[in-house]
């Protein structure tokens, strides 16, 4: 993200919190791929990413006088955003998951959606997962865990078998390689 791009949505958040309806619909055009794309990857059913993606969107309309440009960019501010939701839904759909029982015909309940082959191939899809696959796969590996299964670094080290200041570095070094790849991707 460049530091005109940057300053560009922060000055939409500033503009979103005194309730724009203008800048919330720039902002949403320019960042609702990336929460989609995030959404459907962790939650795997299009239904769920959609609904999360407009609760992502309520809650930066609602909460846009909170942002701080101090503690991040206003893309991992939304991401943060996305992910905390996306991990809150995962853990109320296991919870339901194991108190009911939802079909009678446990094959159909086992067959998978072609949800996935359509959304593949969006541009923001298609943008992220090259970026991921640009990693080494220790980071990448890490990084999956963190973002798409809600793990904690301290459950990645035990999960892994690694010392938590390994996963650690993985996490930051992975996060700044994906930082520079998007970056010199949109250039």
């Amino acid at each position: 993200m460049t530091v005109e791009s940057m300053s560009s949505s922060i000055s939409l958040i500033q503009r979103i919190g005194a309730q724009n309806r203008d800048a919330f619909s720039q902002f949403y055009d320019r960042y609702s791929p990336i929460v989609y794309a995030l959404a459907l990857r962790m939650l795997r059913v299009q239904s769920d990413a959609e609904d999360l993606l407009q609760e992502v969107f309520l809650q930066v309309w609602r909460q846009a006088t909170a942002y701080s440009a101090e503690r991040g960019s206003p893309e991992a501010w939304l991401i943060n955003i996305a992910r905390s939701r996306a991990i809150d839904k995962l853990r109320s759909i296991r919870r339901r998951e194991r108190s009911f029982v939802l079909t009678d015909d446990p094959a159909a309940a086992e067959a998978p959606d072609n949800v996935e082959t359509s959304a593949g191939e969006s541009e923001t899809r298609l943008a992220m997962n090259s970026a991921l696959a640009s990693l080494p796969e220790a980071q990448r590996r890490v990084l999956e865990l963190a973002y798409f299964d809600g793990l904690s670094q301290s459950e990645i080290a035990d999960k892994l078998k690694e010392p938590l200041g390994t996963v650690k570095t993985r996490m930051r070094s992975g996060i700044q390689r994906l930082r520079d790849f998007l970056v010199a991707k949109a250039v």
